[in-house]
């Protein structure tokens, strides 16, 4: 019984060590890979010294704040809403709806504002929301949102700024 268990317990490390081995030669973050291929770079210090440490965590290591954390939940005046990291205006307060979420969400983005990934991180497919020019997360798209669209930007607040009209 114990040569069983001892076999079991290698074989587990084995291959426990090889899916670390395999994701570590993979090198950067998806965040960090992806912000190589847009527009506004900075480095990771400059990101850590630009953001604090929360909206760094959501923009970019792809994190999720807590819902109903944000105060831009409760934002009801007229103005764009940007991203945290570069200030690229995204959404526009006429497009902002009540999802009751927790998380301020949108029925559409600025023109040539976001971009969109396909998101498996959960085992599941969903279509994650970046900022178009420096690659941040913002979070993620659903088909279940008020027309005309259809479509709810469900966004993190710590990835977003407001500027009133």
């Amino acid at each position: 019984m114990t040569n069983l268990f001892d076999r079991r317990a290698t074989l587990l490390g084995f291959g426990a060590g090889a899916i670390t081995v395999a994701l570590s030669a993979c090198g950067a973050s998806p965040a960090d890979a992806a912000s190589k291929r847009f527009a506004y770079q900075l480095t990771d210090a400059q990101w850590r010294a630009k953001l604090s440490p929360a909206a760094y965590a959501v923009l970019r290591q792809e994190n999720t704040e807590r819902p109903y954390t944000s105060p831009l939940n409760k934002e009801k005046r007229s103005g764009v809403f940007m991203c945290a990291g570069c200030a690229l205006p995204l959404f526009s307060s006429r497009t902002k709806f009540e999802s009751g979420t927790g998380w301020p969400s949108f029925w559409a983005p600025l023109g040539n504002a976001v971009a969109t990934r396909t998101d498996t991180t959960l085992g599941i497919a969903r279509t994650e929301v970046r900022c178009r020019r420096c690659g941040g997360h913002l979070g993620h798209v659903f088909d279940d949102g008020p027309k005309p669209t259809g479509k709810r930007y469900c966004m993190n607040g710590l990835s977003l700024a407001f500027r009133a009209a």
